[in-house]
């Protein structure tokens, strides 16, 4: 099972410290894990010292992965290119790194995504002629496609209505679980991250203040120190806790 761990990991932008050592324990396939903050934490940051797309002190450690490419990225905004239809550009991302001939089990693949998704009707559609939204969940699709045993989503559900955002991240969790793959997703929503997630790692200023089980590491000191909130929370029949949000503070 592929697992990944982070050992204090760092990076800059010129003389501005970004990411100030960050230390995790490993996270292992099978899990969603939450990478929570406010704006400017160094959430999307993060992503890219795990992508290798940014230099730094520090280790990222990725063990067990049984391909040559184990990682795949959502990022916030998509870089589909919008004269192609929505099929073309999840089999294009289908292909990156791969050999340049289609096969059956490719146009599968994109199948089964958009199929996942709830998007199979979109397949002909140009992504220039899609809304925000959907955009998203064709971004989403270009990452699942890859089959990959690391996923990485930077706000996934940002431009999604509350439906699709319950949906989606539903989807996530059984393909985790499904898969044995470990799903790493930036999230806004502490109601959604106490919900749907195993474990949360939260950022602020560049520094990590809290990593464990989601409903350890997000209390109600944590909400008011970190996210300037009041909150309580409480149990919920489903066996989740629910996040109840007071006032701001």
């Amino acid at each position: 099972m592929v697992t990944l761990t982070l050992d204090r990991l760092s990076a800059r932008y010129g003389r501005r410290q970004i990411l100030a050592e960050i230390t995790t324990p490993a996270f292992a396939g099978g899990q969603v894990v939450a990478l929570l903050g406010p704006n400017a934490a160094g959430k999307s940051t993060l992503f890219r010292r795990i992508l290798g797309l940014l230099e730094g002190d520090g280790q990222v450690r990725i063990d067990g992965a049984t391909r040559e490419r184990p990682v795949a990225y959502m990022p916030q905004e998509s870089g589909a290119n919008a004269v192609l239809t929505v099929y073309e550009s999840v089999l294009l991302a289908r292909m990156q790194g791969r050999s340049l001939r289609v096969g059956s089990e490719d146009l599968q693949a994109v199948d089964r995504a958009l199929e996942e998704l709830g998007i199979a009707a979109l397949g002909e559609r140009d992504i220039g002629d899609l809304s925000g939204g959907q955009r998203q969940l064709v971004s989403a699709a270009q990452a699942l496609v890859q089959d990959p045993e690391i996923l990485l989503l930077d706000e996934p559900t940002s431009a999604l209505d509350l439906h699709r955002q319950i949906s989606l991240l539903g989807i996530l969790c059984r393909l985790a679980r499904e898969r044995r793959m470990l799903v790493v997703a930036s999230l806004h929503d502490l109601g959604h991250a106490l919900r749907f997630t195993d474990q949360a790692l939260v950022l602020e200023s560049g520094r990590l203040v809290a990593c464990g089980p989601t409903a350890q590491v997000v209390t109600p000191a944590l909400l008011r120190q970190t996210f300037q909130v009041e909150a309580r929370i409480e149990p919920c029949s489903q066996g989740r806790p629910q996040l109840i949000v007071e006032a701001a503070v």
